[in-house]
């Protein structure tokens, strides 16, 4: 009777999870990674250094953090809420005197999301690589897009919020972040 050897593949690779030949990637730069994550209704932004004993999170951001400190009202999972908590997390880790990063979106597929959060980083001051064809234009970032559906709308879903003066309220709560 011959034994057949058979070797489990990872949990998280399995299930489509993680790309441990990326991941290894942006191990090995010894790099601060920049974390995003998001869902439909939320951005999770990090500064993430990697050491022997694991991951050690230097600094956090969440959209949540932009209702409850900042006075939000809009959505906390649209571009401009992306945009805003980048900038509050970059501020943040400018104080934690970090100057550079690596960005690691994992295996989601990019989007106008992910990148507004990166854009909003990079304003903050942090130096990250990247290409400046996916980075939102400033009218997606300042939420034209929402203002301009607001108008067709007509609906109750903008009765209690004015989205004309959108612009206004991201340069505040930029105001309120520094």
């Amino acid at each position: 009777m011959a034994s057949k050897k058979f070797t489990v593949g990872y949990a998280r690779k399995i299930s489509g999870k993680t790309d441990y030949k990326r991941r290894m990637a942006l191990l090995k730069s010894g790099k601060t990674r920049l974390v995003v994550r998001k869902s439909l209704n939320n951005i999770l932004i990090q500064f993430i250094n990697t050491d022997i004993q694991g991951d050690k999170v230097l600094v956090s951001a969440n959209s949540y953090e932009l209702a409850k400190k900042y006075n939000w009202k809009f959505s906390c999972g649209n571009i401009p809420s992306a945009y805003l908590t980048g900038y509050l997390c970059g501020v943040r880790a400018k104080s934690k005197n970090v100057k550079e990063a690596i960005l690691d979106i994992g295996l989601q597929t990019g989007g106008d999301r992910l990148y507004a959060a990166l854009k909003g980083v990079i304003d903050a001051g942090i130096a990250i690589p990247h290409s400046n064809e996916i980075l939102p234009d400033e009218s997606k970032i300042y939420g034209q897009h929402i203002i301009e559906y607001a108008k067709k709308a007509k609906g109750k879903q903008f009765s209690k919020i004015k989205p004309d003066n959108f612009k206004t309220i991201m340069e505040d709560i930029k105001k309120k972040i520094k």
